[in-house]
């Protein structure tokens, strides 16, 4: 398709804005929604860099969707922000696996394509992630190690991780110093997702979602390409896809 002058320049700023900010404003929305070209654009320049464009009401967000993107975020850098040093891979699992229940406990059912719930507070993050390791615990040591092999997640470590957490602490009302808590690790992971504008803190130590967490989890999350049977294996589906059984 031939576009014109205007029209390329148009969305190639809109793109190095994108790409320097990772965000637009509400006015590079309204472009997007109104020009179909500049859209295609913007589609096309996204897609070089293996990223996504994801719309919300009021912006426009850049999300890398492969390793391969300038823009992906690595596991090192993370550890470096907003872990402990001397943060190993274990960290990394067990802040993976607390995202995917974080994520899953705001809808009934992997699939669905509303949250269910408003908002969740940190000591229900917390019984929700120990009712799914114990649910990993109830599979005997090779079905974990199969089903490590097939989703990439190293379950027993998730477990071991968990587990060597201090929750004799977790007795004390609010978590958040240094102390090695499972709060305090969880206020560490809360922490990135609100930095990554994914959830927003409401006060009363609850969080809620943003709606470009809402986006990414109904474009990503819920896609059977992408999760890959990671919720079915987690929340213990049946092939029918039955309720996740969160509340």
């Amino acid at each position: 398709m031939n576009y014109s002058e205007q029209t390329v320049l148009q969305a190639f700023r809109l793109y190095t804005k994108l790409a320097r900010d990772g965000v637009l404003g509400k006015e590079a929305v309204q472009i997007y929604n109104a020009d179909e070209d500049v859209r295609a654009l913007l589609e096309l320049f996204s897609q070089e860099v293996h990223c996504a464009i994801i719309k919300t009401s009021e912006e426009l967000f850049l999300v890398p969707e492969t390793k391969l993107s300038p823009f992906h975020v690595s596991n090192e850098w993370i550890k470096r922000k907003y872990l402990r040093s001397g943060a190993t891979n274990a960290d990394m699992y067990l802040l993976y696996f607390c995202i995917l229940v974080l994520f899953g406990s705001f809808y009934d059912s992997y699939q669905s394509p509303h949250p269910t719930r408003q908002f969740i507070g940190m000591d229900d993050w917390i019984r929700l992630i120990q009712e799914r390791i114990d649910h990993l615990k109830s599979h005997d040591e090779e079905q974990l190690k199969t089903s490590e092999k097939e989703f990439s997640y190293n379950w027993s470590a998730i477990i071991e991780k968990w587990d060597d957490m201090d929750d004799i602490k977790e007795t004390a009302k609010r978590q958040s110093g240094n102390t090695i808590s499972r709060m305090s690790f969880l206020h560490m992971v809360a922490k990135f997702l609100s930095d990554q504008q994914l959830i927003r803190e409401i006060g009363n130590n609850e969080i809620t979602l943003t709606e470009k967490a809402m986006t990414i989890i109904q474009r990503f999350f819920m896609a059977v390409e992408y999760n890959k049977g990671i919720f079915e294996f987690l929340y213990g589906f049946d092939k029918e896809g039955q309720h996740a059984g969160h509340q």
